[in-house]
C-alpha cells in the first residue's frame, strides 16, 4: 500500500502525517505500507519541515530528519494507492493536477475518521497542537482500516 499525504507547502501538515503514519507502521512492523508527502504548490520546494512542525514531531519522539518539500506530480496518481488532502482547497488542486480522480484515490484526510472537514493549516493558525491531534487521530484510524484489510 502506497500512501501520499498532501498539503499546500509540504512543510507542516503533510510531513507531520507522513512521519506520524511511518512511526505507527514501524511500531506495528507494517513493512507493506510506504508513505510520502508532497505539496500542491511550489512555494516551499526543497525546504525542510517548518521548525514548529518538526518540534511537534520531536516532542512525540518522531524524527523527520532529511525531509524536504516536493511538489505533487501528475504521475503520483499512478504511484499511490491512496492520496489524502489536508483541506478542501488541496483536494480541488489535486483533482486538477491529476485531471480528475477516476479511481477514487483522493480524499480529505479527516474522511478516514468519518469527519469530512479540513485539518486547519498551522502555518496560518499557529496551532500546531490541534493540527497534530487531528492528523494523529486520522492516522490511527487509517492504521485500523489497514489492519482490517491486512
Amino acid at each position: 500500500m502506497n500512501i501520499l499525504f498532501v498539503c499546500l507547502g509540504n512543510i507542516c501538515r503533510s510531513p507531520m502525517a507522513e512521519f506520524i503514519l511511518r512511526d505507527l507502521c514501524e511500531k506495528q512492523n507494517r513493512k507493506d505500507v510506504a508513505v510520502e508527502s508532497a505539496a500542491t504548490s511550489s512555494y516551499e520546494r526543497g525546504n525542510p519541515v517548518y521548525a514548529p512542525a518538526r518540534e511537534m514531531l520531536y516532542a512525540h519522539g518522531i524524527s523527520c530528519a532529511g525531509k524536504t518539500s516536493r511538489q505533487v506530480r501528475s504521475d503520483d496518481y499512478a504511484r499511490f494507492d491512496r492520496i489524502y488532502a489536508m483541506d478542501t482547497k488541496n483536494l480541488r488542486d489535486l483533482k486538477r493536477i491529476f485531471n480528475g480522480d477516476p479511481e477514487n484515490k483522493v480524499s480529505l484526510l479527516m474522511d478516514v475518521c468519518k469527519e469530512s472537514r479540513d485539518v486547519a493549516d498551522p502555518w496560518y493558525t499557529g496551532d500546531f497542537d490541534t493540527a497534530y491531534r487531528d492528523i494523529e487521530k486520522a492516522c490511527q484510524a487509517l492504521m485500523k482500516e489497514l489492519s482490517a484489510s491486512y
